[in-house]
């Protein structure tokens, strides 16, 4: 179990991303630089919730796909 200030969390929220403090072992809260946060709640969607049953895609598959050579081949025979 390690002691941290405050201003450690903060620093570190700011150049690492979200912090997650504990209390007595059990995760409590996120400290979450104030951008993040506003991204977040300006989000067209209230809750995770929404956000992952929304019909729209929430990343881009086209850039993946691109990577990806495929190839094509044959269907197996199913004659024995």
């Amino acid at each position: 179990m390690e002691d941290v200030s405050v201003g450690e969390i903060i620093a570190h929220a700011e150049t690492e991303g979200p912090q997650i403090v504990t209390k007595q072992g059990v995760e409590t809260v996120v400290v979450v630089p104030m951008a993040e946060w506003k991204r977040i709640k300006e989000s067209k969607y209230p809750t995770l919730k929404d956000w992952l049953l929304a019909p729209e895609p929430r990343f881009d598959f086209d850039p993946v796909l691109r990577k990806r050579k495929f190839k094509l081949r044959p269907p197996p025979s199913l004659e024995e």
